[in-house]
């Protein structure tokens, strides 16, 4: 068996390793990362030996720990990340680079077309009826998204939404309220199959999608890094947040959005942000959480969207494409039928 993970902004691991009588035996752990002294890399091969094989990715993590001697330093990786890359071994995981990738970036479509292009995109590549993807999107309306499961009235203030022109719309991901402003923000979906983050939790698997875009804004001069849950942030600020979606067919939707320029004023007046979530961040006041792209590059949208297709073309051998005129024609009929729908948007009233 063999299995690769590769830490965001760390180092990568590998596992090898038999199966006998439903046991790891002859593991052996390798990889880019530092560990000190170097007699711990016989503590990893010795813990893993006799684990049961159907070990989760906990127990493997909490055997690891508890079998490296008391000095060990683990640099760039984790027991956790061996755990990660032990439990891909056994599953049908993949790499970035077993794709075929596209990159695109078309005209502005509607705010509901470009979350019914999220379903049926994802669920193309389920399907194996298109290549993975990275898609940014164009805006030419505002609105507000909304989470799969949040209520309309406890996030939104429908009087300064429509005051200020904000359409209100709720997506398929989970995760909070975004107040997307037409040319202020930096949004992509990358569509994934589900064998590319096979063995990770939701947690990790988060992180190892957006590993890429974090290169790219440190290409930019911004020292990103990744907070859990599903936050991209910097020295100065949050940058935007991450949601992701699987669908049954085997796709997976993973899309963030990212503040290129911010007008806190209004967003406190489009969004209603509870002082539970301040608290719970840390924070004063809601005008301090996001630290936008704009005031941290001085660059404009448009080049730092092209900056960072470059970084996932460079990374993975990624070629332009577009949405097909089929793909677009279903995305507005799911339009008609789902995401223009009361009985959507108010799911949750």
């Amino acid at each position: 068996m063999h299995g690769e993970y590769k830490v965001p902004g760390g180092k990568l691991v590998v596992v090898d390793f038999d199966v006998v009588d439903g046991v790891i035996r002859s593991p052996r752990v390798a990889g880019d990362f530092f560990l000190e002294p170097d007699e711990a890399l016989g503590d990893l091969d010795r813990a893993l030996d006799g684990l049961p094989a159907a070990s989760d990715a906990k127990t493997i993590a909490k055997a690891i720990a508890a079998g490296l001697r008391p000095d060990a330093v683990l640099l760039g990786f984790s027991p956790e990340a061996v755990a990660v890359a032990v439990r891909r071994a056994m599953t049908d995981a993949t790499g970035w680079a077993n794709y075929e990738w596209e990159i695109v970036h078309d005209a502005a479509v509607p705010p509901r077309t470009h979350l019914a292009l999220d379903e049926v995109l994802a669920g193309r590549v389920g399907d194996g009826r298109r290549k993975p993807t990275l898609r940014f999107w164009e805006w030419d309306e505002s609105a507000v998204v909304i989470g799969s499961f949040q209520s309309v009235k406890n996030e939104v203030d429908p009087e300064g939404a429509a005051r200020h022109g904000f359409e209100v719309v709720r997506r398929i991901s989970g995760g909070g309220a975004m107040m997307m402003e037409r040319g202020n923000v930096v949004t992509y979906s990358l569509y994934v199959p589900a064998e590319l983050v096979q063995g990770m939790s939701f947690a990790d698997s988060y992180a190892f999608l957006d590993d890429w875009v974090l290169q790219g804004l440190r290409n930019l001069g911004i020292e990103a890094t990744y907070q859990p849950l599903n936050d991209i942030a910097s020295p100065a600020g949050k940058i935007g947040g991450a949601a992701q979606k699987r669908l049954g067919n085997g796709g997976v939707l993973h899309h963030v959005t990212m503040a290129y320029d911010l007008d806190n004023a209004k967003m406190l007046e489009v969004l209603r942000i509870g002082r539970e979530k301040l608290s719970d961040k840390g924070i004063a006041s809601a005008d301090k959480r996001v630290d936008p792209l704009r005031s941290q590059t001085g660059r404009s949208r448009a080049a730092i969207i092209e900056s960072l297709k470059q970084t996932f073309a460079a990374l993975y051998g990624a070629t332009p494409g577009s949405v097909s005129a089929d793909e677009l024609a279903e995305a507005e009929a799911l339009v008609e039928s789902k995401f223009a729908t009361k009985d959507w948007l108010y799911r949750v009233p």
